[in-house]
Protein backbone atom coordinates (compact mmCIF):
# COMPACT_ATOMS: atom_id res chain seq x y z
CA UNK A 1 0.00 0.00 0.00
CA UNK A 2 2.92 2.29 0.43
CA UNK A 3 4.18 2.20 -2.60
CA UNK A 4 0.72 2.67 -4.00
CA UNK A 5 0.53 5.43 -2.10
CA UNK A 6 3.90 7.07 -3.15
CA UNK A 7 2.81 6.57 -6.91
CA UNK A 8 -0.23 8.43 -6.34
CA UNK A 9 1.59 11.12 -4.77
CA UNK A 10 4.00 11.54 -7.45
CA UNK A 11 1.17 11.15 -10.25
CA UNK A 12 -0.55 13.80 -8.48
CA UNK A 13 1.93 16.11 -8.40
CA UNK A 14 3.12 15.85 -11.91
CA UNK A 15 -0.50 16.80 -13.27
CA UNK A 16 -0.94 19.32 -11.09
CA UNK A 17 2.15 21.25 -11.76
CA UNK A 18 1.41 20.67 -15.46
CA UNK A 19 -2.19 21.64 -14.57
CA UNK A 20 -0.90 24.90 -13.32
CA UNK A 21 1.47 25.90 -15.94
CA UNK A 22 -0.94 25.02 -18.63
CA UNK A 23 -3.27 27.32 -17.39
CA UNK A 24 -0.75 30.48 -16.54
CA UNK A 25 0.02 30.24 -19.91
CA UNK A 26 -3.50 29.87 -21.26
CA UNK A 27 -4.76 32.99 -19.37
CA UNK A 28 -1.41 34.74 -20.80
CA UNK A 29 -2.08 33.77 -24.37
CA UNK A 30 -5.97 34.33 -24.02
CA UNK A 31 -6.26 30.51 -25.49
CA UNK A 32 -9.80 28.92 -24.78
CA UNK A 33 -8.15 25.22 -25.82
CA UNK A 34 -5.19 25.90 -23.19
CA UNK A 35 -7.31 26.82 -19.92
CA UNK A 36 -10.12 24.30 -21.07
CA UNK A 37 -7.68 21.59 -21.20
CA UNK A 38 -6.35 22.79 -17.96
CA UNK A 39 -9.69 21.61 -16.32
CA UNK A 40 -9.24 18.62 -18.12
CA UNK A 41 -6.25 18.23 -16.57
CA UNK A 42 -7.67 19.48 -13.38
CA UNK A 43 -9.98 16.45 -13.10
CA UNK A 44 -7.50 13.97 -13.72
CA UNK A 45 -5.53 15.63 -10.42
CA UNK A 46 -8.61 15.46 -8.39
CA UNK A 47 -8.97 11.74 -9.40
CA UNK A 48 -5.51 11.13 -7.88
CA UNK A 49 -5.58 13.56 -4.96
CA UNK A 50 -9.04 11.39 -3.77
CA UNK A 51 -7.08 8.31 -4.26
CA UNK A 52 -4.46 9.07 -2.54
CA UNK A 53 -6.47 10.36 0.46
CA UNK A 54 -8.24 7.22 0.27
CA UNK A 55 -5.10 5.50 1.19
CA UNK A 56 -4.18 7.68 4.22
CA UNK A 57 -7.90 7.00 5.74
CA UNK A 58 -8.11 3.35 5.24
CA UNK A 59 -4.53 3.13 7.25
CA UNK A 60 -6.59 3.83 10.05
CA UNK A 61 -6.77 1.56 12.53
CA UNK A 62 -9.79 -0.23 13.78
CA UNK A 63 -11.59 0.18 16.72
CA UNK A 64 -14.64 -0.68 18.60
CA UNK A 65 -17.54 1.55 16.74
CA UNK A 66 -15.25 0.96 13.37
CA UNK A 67 -14.48 -2.81 13.20
CA UNK A 68 -13.48 -3.44 10.10
CA UNK A 69 -11.68 -0.07 10.20
CA UNK A 70 -11.52 2.02 6.94
CA UNK A 71 -10.72 0.12 4.40
CA UNK A 72 -14.09 0.53 2.59
CA UNK A 73 -12.77 4.00 1.97
CA UNK A 74 -10.96 2.62 -0.56
CA UNK A 75 -13.78 1.15 -2.25
CA UNK A 76 -16.04 4.67 -1.72
CA UNK A 77 -12.85 6.61 -3.87
CA UNK A 78 -13.39 4.21 -6.56
CA UNK A 79 -16.72 4.32 -7.06
CA UNK A 80 -16.99 8.07 -6.80
CA UNK A 81 -14.06 8.05 -9.47
CA UNK A 82 -15.88 5.53 -11.63
CA UNK A 83 -19.36 7.70 -11.06
CA UNK A 84 -17.39 10.35 -12.59
CA UNK A 85 -15.07 8.53 -15.45
CA UNK A 86 -19.13 7.30 -16.93
CA UNK A 87 -20.48 11.47 -16.07
CA UNK A 88 -17.58 12.67 -17.89
CA UNK A 89 -17.98 10.18 -20.62
CA UNK A 90 -21.53 11.30 -21.48
CA UNK A 91 -21.50 14.94 -21.18
CA UNK A 92 -18.38 14.61 -23.94
CA UNK A 93 -20.56 12.94 -26.09
CA UNK A 94 -23.60 14.90 -25.85
CA UNK A 95 -21.28 18.24 -26.74
CA UNK A 96 -19.96 16.69 -29.30
CA UNK A 97 -23.38 15.86 -30.96
CA UNK A 98 -23.99 19.86 -30.35
CA UNK A 99 -20.80 20.47 -32.25
CA UNK A 100 -21.05 18.26 -34.58
CA UNK A 101 -23.86 20.55 -36.80
CA UNK A 102 -22.17 23.68 -35.88
CA UNK A 103 -18.86 24.72 -37.71
CA UNK A 104 -16.84 25.16 -34.62
CA UNK A 105 -13.66 28.12 -35.28
CA UNK A 106 -11.15 25.55 -34.35
CA UNK A 107 -6.99 26.65 -33.58
CA UNK A 108 -5.54 23.71 -35.11
CA UNK A 109 -2.17 24.51 -34.55
CA UNK A 110 -2.46 25.42 -30.98
CA UNK A 111 -4.78 22.61 -30.24
CA UNK A 112 -2.07 20.29 -31.71
CA UNK A 113 0.88 21.57 -29.21
CA UNK A 114 -1.26 21.22 -26.03
CA UNK A 115 -2.27 17.28 -27.16
CA UNK A 116 1.25 16.36 -27.80
CA UNK A 117 2.32 18.19 -24.48
CA UNK A 118 -0.53 16.26 -22.85
CA UNK A 119 -0.15 13.25 -24.45
CA UNK A 120 3.77 13.01 -23.02
CA UNK A 121 2.80 13.99 -19.46
CA UNK A 122 -0.17 11.75 -19.27
CA UNK A 123 2.04 8.76 -20.91
CA UNK A 124 4.58 9.37 -18.14
CA UNK A 125 2.28 8.98 -15.37
CA UNK A 126 -0.15 5.85 -16.96
CA UNK A 127 3.55 4.62 -17.17
CA UNK A 128 4.43 4.77 -14.25
CA UNK A 129 1.43 4.24 -12.71
CA UNK A 130 1.12 0.85 -14.06
CA UNK A 131 4.61 -0.18 -13.67
CA UNK A 132 4.73 0.87 -10.14
CA UNK A 133 1.16 0.19 -8.78
CA UNK A 134 -1.66 -2.64 -8.34
CA UNK A 135 -3.76 -1.45 -11.23
CA UNK A 136 -5.13 -5.02 -11.37
CA UNK A 137 -6.42 -5.89 -7.79
CA UNK A 138 -6.84 -2.66 -6.56
CA UNK A 139 -9.49 -0.63 -7.45
CA UNK A 140 -8.65 2.48 -5.74
CA UNK A 141 -5.60 2.99 -7.71
CA UNK A 142 -7.62 1.15 -10.75
CA UNK A 143 -10.01 4.07 -10.67
CA UNK A 144 -7.51 6.81 -10.75
CA UNK A 145 -5.33 5.06 -13.44
CA UNK A 146 -8.42 5.12 -15.39
CA UNK A 147 -8.97 8.62 -15.23
CA UNK A 148 -5.26 9.24 -16.71
CA UNK A 149 -5.44 6.96 -19.21
CA UNK A 150 -8.82 8.22 -20.47
CA UNK A 151 -6.84 11.43 -21.01
CA UNK A 152 -4.40 9.66 -22.87
CA UNK A 153 -6.82 8.48 -25.24
CA UNK A 154 -8.37 11.58 -25.39
CA UNK A 155 -5.25 13.64 -26.26
CA UNK A 156 -4.21 10.73 -29.04
CA UNK A 157 -7.66 11.63 -30.13
CA UNK A 158 -7.08 15.24 -30.04
CA UNK A 159 -3.93 15.00 -32.06
CA UNK A 160 -5.52 12.86 -34.68
CA UNK A 161 -8.49 15.93 -34.95
CA UNK A 162 -5.80 18.38 -34.96
CA UNK A 163 -3.84 16.76 -37.79
CA UNK A 164 -7.54 16.23 -39.51
CA UNK A 165 -8.28 19.64 -39.51
CA UNK A 166 -5.38 21.16 -40.72
CA UNK A 167 -4.77 18.66 -43.92
CA UNK A 168 -8.40 18.64 -44.46
CA UNK A 169 -10.55 21.41 -42.65
CA UNK A 170 -12.57 18.42 -41.48
CA UNK A 171 -14.04 20.21 -38.25
CA UNK A 172 -16.12 17.42 -37.16
CA UNK A 173 -13.19 15.41 -36.72
CA UNK A 174 -13.22 16.89 -33.64
CA UNK A 175 -16.36 15.82 -32.57
CA UNK A 176 -15.88 12.28 -34.17
CA UNK A 177 -12.96 11.31 -32.23
CA UNK A 178 -14.24 12.91 -28.57
CA UNK A 179 -17.49 10.80 -29.44
CA UNK A 180 -15.22 7.54 -29.91
CA UNK A 181 -12.64 8.03 -27.23
CA UNK A 182 -15.56 8.93 -24.18
CA UNK A 183 -17.46 5.30 -25.75
CA UNK A 184 -14.29 3.46 -24.56
CA UNK A 185 -13.89 5.91 -21.27
CA UNK A 186 -17.28 4.78 -20.66
CA UNK A 187 -16.66 1.64 -20.77
CA UNK A 188 -13.96 1.43 -18.33
CA UNK A 189 -15.61 3.24 -16.17
CA UNK A 190 -18.55 0.88 -16.19
CA UNK A 191 -16.76 -2.06 -15.77
CA UNK A 192 -14.99 -0.25 -12.28
CA UNK A 193 -18.22 1.14 -11.37
CA UNK A 194 -19.45 -2.60 -11.45
CA UNK A 195 -16.76 -4.28 -9.16
CA UNK A 196 -17.19 -1.16 -6.62
CA UNK A 197 -20.80 -1.50 -6.58
CA UNK A 198 -20.73 -5.25 -5.75
CA UNK A 199 -18.29 -4.29 -2.93
CA UNK A 200 -20.53 -1.63 -1.25
CA UNK A 201 -23.71 -4.20 -1.77
CA UNK A 202 -21.18 -7.04 0.14
CA UNK A 203 -22.24 -9.16 -3.19
CA UNK A 204 -20.37 -12.51 -3.83
CA UNK A 205 -16.89 -11.09 -4.95
CA UNK A 206 -17.06 -11.93 -8.45
CA UNK A 207 -13.38 -13.56 -8.48
CA UNK A 208 -14.94 -16.88 -5.85
CA UNK A 209 -16.47 -19.75 -7.05
CA UNK A 210 -19.33 -20.78 -4.34
CA UNK A 211 -19.71 -24.17 -5.17
CA UNK A 212 -16.09 -24.75 -4.52
CA UNK A 213 -16.45 -22.86 -1.15
CA UNK A 214 -19.08 -25.25 -0.04
CA UNK A 215 -17.25 -28.12 -1.56
CA UNK A 216 -14.37 -27.07 1.03
CA UNK A 217 -16.44 -26.79 4.34
CA UNK A 218 -18.85 -29.75 3.14
CA UNK A 219 -15.66 -31.98 2.66
CA UNK A 220 -14.41 -31.95 6.07
CA UNK A 221 -15.22 -34.79 8.06
CA UNK A 222 -18.31 -34.08 10.64
CA UNK A 223 -20.19 -31.23 8.90
CA UNK A 224 -23.54 -32.25 8.52
CA UNK A 225 -24.96 -28.89 7.17
CA UNK A 226 -23.97 -25.42 6.32
CA UNK A 227 -26.51 -22.35 6.43
CA UNK A 228 -26.58 -18.80 6.95
CA UNK A 229 -23.99 -18.43 4.63
CA UNK A 230 -22.48 -14.92 3.92
CA UNK A 231 -19.39 -14.32 1.46
CA UNK A 232 -18.02 -10.65 0.72
CA UNK A 233 -15.40 -8.49 0.29
CA UNK A 234 -14.30 -5.88 3.01
CA UNK A 235 -12.13 -3.83 0.15
CA UNK A 236 -10.54 -5.54 -3.22
CA UNK A 237 -7.57 -7.39 -1.66
CA UNK A 238 -10.01 -8.83 1.58
CA UNK A 239 -12.71 -11.67 1.29
CA UNK A 240 -14.70 -12.79 4.16
CA UNK A 241 -17.34 -15.28 4.98
CA UNK A 242 -19.36 -16.01 7.96
CA UNK A 243 -21.62 -19.33 8.36
CA UNK A 244 -23.35 -21.67 10.43
CA UNK A 245 -21.82 -25.14 10.44
CA UNK A 246 -24.49 -27.82 12.31
CA UNK A 247 -22.32 -31.16 13.49
CA UNK A 248 -22.87 -34.51 15.23
CA UNK A 249 -23.76 -33.78 18.62
CA UNK A 250 -20.66 -36.28 20.24
CA UNK A 251 -17.83 -34.17 18.46
CA UNK A 252 -14.96 -32.80 21.70
CA UNK A 253 -14.70 -29.31 21.75
CA UNK A 254 -10.47 -30.31 20.38
CA UNK A 255 -12.10 -32.01 17.33
CA UNK A 256 -13.88 -28.97 16.39
CA UNK A 257 -11.06 -26.89 16.81
CA UNK A 258 -8.97 -29.48 14.47
CA UNK A 259 -12.09 -28.68 11.76
CA UNK A 260 -11.71 -25.20 12.28
CA UNK A 261 -8.33 -25.03 11.64
CA UNK A 262 -8.64 -27.71 8.59
CA UNK A 263 -11.59 -25.31 6.65
CA UNK A 264 -9.79 -21.83 7.54
CA UNK A 265 -6.62 -23.25 6.07
CA UNK A 266 -8.35 -24.65 2.87
CA UNK A 267 -10.47 -21.38 2.31
CA UNK A 268 -7.01 -19.60 2.04
CA UNK A 269 -6.41 -21.27 -0.93
CA UNK A 270 -9.32 -20.37 -2.20
CA UNK A 271 -9.24 -16.72 -1.39
CA UNK A 272 -10.91 -16.22 1.50
CA UNK A 273 -8.85 -14.45 4.20
CA UNK A 274 -11.19 -13.89 7.09
CA UNK A 275 -13.49 -16.92 8.04
CA UNK A 276 -15.75 -16.59 10.71
CA UNK A 277 -17.21 -20.13 11.86
CA UNK A 278 -20.44 -21.06 14.53
CA UNK A 279 -20.95 -24.70 14.92
CA UNK A 280 -23.80 -25.88 16.16
CA UNK A 281 -25.68 -29.08 17.64
CA UNK A 282 -28.06 -31.21 15.04
CA UNK A 283 -30.80 -31.08 18.30
CA UNK A 284 -31.22 -27.06 17.74
CA UNK A 285 -33.47 -28.28 14.50
CA UNK A 286 -32.07 -25.97 12.08
CA UNK A 287 -33.49 -25.65 8.28
CA UNK A 288 -31.22 -27.04 5.74
CA UNK A 289 -31.77 -23.13 4.29
CA UNK A 290 -28.02 -22.05 2.72
CA UNK A 291 -28.94 -18.58 2.61
CA UNK A 292 -30.62 -16.74 5.80
CA UNK A 293 -33.03 -14.10 4.55
CA UNK A 294 -32.89 -10.67 7.29
CA UNK A 295 -36.37 -9.92 8.41
CA UNK A 296 -36.75 -6.60 9.98
CA UNK A 297 -40.42 -6.75 10.96
CA UNK A 298 -41.54 -5.79 14.82
CA UNK A 299 -41.77 -8.84 16.86
CA UNK A 300 -39.89 -11.39 14.53
CA UNK A 301 -37.03 -13.15 16.73
CA UNK A 302 -33.83 -14.24 14.83
CA UNK A 303 -31.57 -15.33 17.22
CA UNK A 304 -28.93 -15.47 14.62
CA UNK A 305 -30.47 -18.33 12.54
CA UNK A 306 -33.01 -19.55 10.30
CA UNK A 307 -35.72 -21.52 11.72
Amino acid sequence: MMHNKSVLRNSFLLIFAFMVVEAVFGFLSNSLALISDAFHMLSDAAALFLSLMAFKISEKRANLKKTFGYKRVEIIAAFVNASALVALGIFVIIEAFVRFFSEPQIEAETMLAISILGLIINLIVAIYMHKSSDIKENLNIKGAYLHVLGDTLGSVGAIVAALLVMKFNFTQADSITSIFVSMLIIKSGASLLKDSFNILIEAVPLKLDTDKILGVINGVDGVKIVHDLHIWAINAGTNALIAHVVVDDALSVAEISKMIKRIEHELSHAGIGHVTLQFESESLGHKAGLICELNDDEGHEHFGHCH
